[in-house]
């Protein structure tokens, strides 16, 4: 990491820790995808170390995406999406959830779901491609959607996204920035992982005709212009899987870290040389992606990794939490001048 910053161990044995919400009373909501778990954390002693983790909830179907808002926190199936009510003062109450959208597609790819609450009050879902490319007639899937906390008013926002595992809103504008994963077996280098920006409802970013800014899938974009769609803000290493994202507005980094975006890459899985396993940071000024390059690194050793980081979440003071669905830690990056 860059001089002044230190990485600590926030919990350990939080099996395939995946997204992460923050709730008001200071605890830590972690999903997950294969353990099917759904955990709370809480620093009840604020020495930067979870003291207590509860399993708030057991044997659920890919509980990858959490999000926390008005007190309830809402959990994304595959299928369907759960409701915990006034969570933090029921975690140790075996808490029941109501289910209050379950018409999502049920699909062997990219099932899983990250959610987040935007600055417009709705829950943002993504629906990802259900295959490596295609193209299917059904214009759910691709997308980020969107939806009231009740499930009502569900449209979609935004298409040719081909998977989206981390997005958040812009401190100033307001605008949604995602991380989008570019398709697979193009070869080591192509196409590049994504950072997008979406203005606007209803934009297409490319998926499955182009990616990148200018590469032309060979089996559906050959009569497609590139420049048709939107061009991603910054194109991401290639096989990297770019996951959780957030725009950094604490106090603790130093200034140049204000509005910043810093990505947790996953790692490539097919890649010849491996590549990801890290945190990279994305520079914005007036609005638009500068530049592109390595925050934290340090998981891959060569060829083997030991860790995979998955996502994002500030604390108040200031301090990064990262996931990392490998190792099964939760890590807490701060910095000291």
């Amino acid at each position: 990491m860059p001089d002044g910053f230190e990485i600590s161990i926030f919990a350990e044995n939080v099996l395939d820790a995946r997204s992460m919400t923050k709730g008001e009373q200071g605890t830590i909501f972690i999903g997950s995808r294969d353990e099917g778990n759904l955990y709370a954390l809480y620093d009840n002693n604020n020495d930067q170390r979870a003291d207590t983790t509860i399993i708030i909830a057991s044997n659920l179907n890919t509980p990858n995406g959490v999000a926390f808002y008005q007190g309830d926190l809402y959990v994304a199936e595959p299928t369907q999406i759960l409701k915990y009510k006034d969570i933090e003062n029921h975690l140790t109450d075996n808490p029941t959830y109501e289910v209050i959208y379950d018409e999502f597609p049920d699909q062997d790819g990219h099932e899983w779901k990250y959610i987040s609450i935007g600055p417009d009050g709705k829950l943002y879902v993504p629906v990802g491609a259900p295959c490596n490319i295609c193209n299917r007639e059904d214009e759910i899937y691709a997308t980020i959607t969107r939806m009231d906390t009740d499930g009502e008013n569900f449209e979609i926002f935004a298409h040719g996204i081909r998977n989206s595992v981390g997005f958040d809103w812009h401190p100033v504008t307001g605008e949604l920035w995602f991380t989008d994963n570019g398709r697979d077996w193009l070869g080591n280098n192509r196409p590049p992982d994504e950072l997008n920006k979406a203005t606007e409802k209803e934009l297409h970013f490319g998926y499955p005709y182009c990616h990148g800014e200018t590469i032309q899938d060979p089996e559906y974009g050959e009569d497609k212009d590139c420049g048709d769609f939107v061009q991603p803000q910054m194109n991401l290493s290639p096989h990297a899987a770019a996951l959780g994202m957030l725009f950094y507005t604490g106090n603790m980094f130093p200034q140049q870290y204000q509005n910043k975006v810093l990505i947790a890459e996953h790692g490539s899985w097919n890649r010849t040389t491996p590549i990801g396993y890290r945190i990279t940071q994305v520079g914005i000024e007036n609005n638009q992606a500068t530049n592109y390059e390595v925050f934290a690194d340090g998981w891959l050793d060569e060829i083997r990794a030991w860790g995979r980081p998955v996502d994002l979440l500030q604390l108040d003071d200031g301090s990064l939490l990262v996931s990392d669905d490998f190792a099964n830690i939760i890590y807490r990056v701060s910095y000291n001048d």
